[in-house]
């Protein structure tokens, strides 16, 4: 069994889409809009959060 660690919460988004082969844009902002390659994942998570209790 394979366990998935969770990326680093100072690692930028284009990092974590280059790091994963993922295309530009894939991670997305709560309104749909494509998130900032220079934006911290750790930044992405707490807006996540954020939007999921509203």
């Amino acid at each position: 069994m394979i366990i998935a660690r969770k990326d680093r919460k100072d690692q930028t988004v284009g990092a974590h889409e280059k790091k994963h082969e993922l295309p530009p844009g894939t991670l997305r902002n709560p309104d749909g809009r494509a998130t900032r390659s220079d934006k911290k994942i750790g930044t992405v998570r707490k807006e996540g959060e954020k939007a999921i209790k509203k």
